[in-house]
């Protein structure tokens, strides 16, 4: 059979033996038949909040928070909605700040902003870059569970009104995404968001895809969020051509609530049991852009395949590792990921977006990571991962080598959340 992997901006055909193979994808939704109208609709009659234009004037400073490059909000015609709903409500240009949620994340430059924003958004709005390691940037609101400090955007505290947007979807160790993760790790500090993503809460077995509540590293966002007062959301739930198909607007918890049942529904697929090979995808651009964002795919494979099985990952890598990224000086600075591991559990070593690099060792612990994509051999094995050119031939060797495999495809990545049960 002829599958059509997501690949960065467009897909990769591969072929595959039809008696073996098992598809695994969302429940088919079908995008909104007037997306703009269900945004103004859901604005007006949010869930467990008052109307926004009730909590408006034209004296309120407003703060939206977007996300950034690494994901598939369709902010270029969201935020534009958005604004144009305030302006209607008699709401000035100059009291508001559109905040790009970077997390830990890069800056944004001003081109990458003016595709994300439109470049009319940019030209008229004061558009800000999140800064999680500018003390001078950030307000601390108590401390972590772990005893660091809680430190927040000053731009989101300092606000009359908070409007955090994104989008939901299956998260690999927040359960999903959307709702409060929009402020934390969003625009939270760096320090604060490695205490929360540390090595325990991240080897902790319900810090995984669909689960929130007694997720550790969920209910700390979530309490640290509300620190900074209440918070307006608007969530999206999306298709794989970004199609809007659910408006979840309102209270931070209450709203992102029922739109993680709305994704759930469709995103979580079971399976009668594991799998010897698990290909996988990182949804394509442009949350395949690098390797760092690819360990979501890997993920989403290991929750299936059998121990000692294998996962193959298609992501296109655009822009590398990236390298020198604290990911990749992490990767290069042990000789196996087990050694990794190891370094990782060290009292009191701490590092950048170490949080990727276990959870990616963790899965190689069970399972074979082979990797396709637009990277040279020699970057990905340092990356203690293996490289495949051909997807279709190794499939082919190794079902000649053993007709009995058993054969997964998940060709939306991570917006599929597979279960054995």
């Amino acid at each position: 059979m002829n599958v059509s992997l997501a690949y960065g901006h467009g897909h990769l055909a591969i072929e595959l033996p039809d008696d073996r193979t098992t598809i695994i994808e969302p429940s088919p939704m079908a995008g909104l038949a007037d997306e703009r109208a269900a945004v103004v609709a859901a604005l007006d009659e949010p869930v467990a909040a008052v109307a926004l234009r009730k909590q408006i004037s034209a004296g309120t400073k407003i703060v939206i928070v977007h996300t950034d490059i690494t994901r598939a909000t369709p902010n270029d015609r969201l935020i534009p909605w958005i604004l144009a709903y305030l302006e209607g409500a008699g709401v000035s240009r100059e009291n508001i700040i559109l905040l790009n949620g970077l997390g830990t994340h890069r800056p944004n430059t001003r081109e990458e902003l003016e595709g994300m924003l439109t470049r009319e958004v940019v030209a008229n709005y004061r558009c800000v870059n999140h800064e999680p390691e500018n003390d001078a940037a950030l307000v601390q609101l108590g401390v972590t569970r772990s005893g660091v400090p809680a430190l927040l955007n000053r731009h989101l505290v300092e606000a009359d009104v908070r409007i955090i947007t994104g989008f939901i979807e299956p998260h690999f160790f927040a359960g999903f995404s959307g709702g409060p993760k929009g402020i934390m790790p969003g625009v939270a500090a760096l320090r604060t968001v490695m205490s929360n993503h540390g090595a325990t809460n991240i080897g902790d077995e319900r810090s995984t895809f669909g689960i929130t509540e007694g997720n550790p590293i969920w209910e700390e966002m979530r309490d640290i969020a509300l620190r900074a007062g209440p918070s307006f959301l608007v969530n999206l739930a999306l298709n794989e051509r970004r199609e809007i198909t659910g408006v979840f607007a309102g209270d931070l918890i209450a709203a992102h609530k029922v739109g993680i049942e709305f994704v759930r529904a469709g995103a979580m697929q079971k399976v009668s049991h594991a799998f010897d090979i698990v290909i996988t995808t990182n949804s394509g651009y442009p949350l395949d852009m690098n390797l760092y964002q690819a360990v979501k795919g890997m993920r989403a494979a290991d929750l299936i395949v059998r121990d000692g099985g294998t996962v193959i990952i298609a992501a296109e890598c655009c822009e590398g590792v990236p390298t020198n990224s604290p990911h990749d000086q992490l990767l290069r600075s042990v000789g196996s990921s087990e050694e990794l591991l190891r370094k990782l559990e060290t009292p009191g070593f701490t590092w950048p977006e170490g949080w990727q690099s276990q959870i990616q060792s963790l899965i190689q612990r069970r399972a074979e990571v082979l990797v396709y994509a637009e990277l040279d051999d020699a970057t990905i094995r340092a990356a203690h991962l293996v490289p495949c050119r051909d997807i279709t031939a190794l499939i082919r060797e190794r079902v000649a080598a053993n007709p009995a495999l058993r054969i997964a495809v998940l060709p939306q990545g991570p917006l599929t959340i597979p279960y054995i049960g």
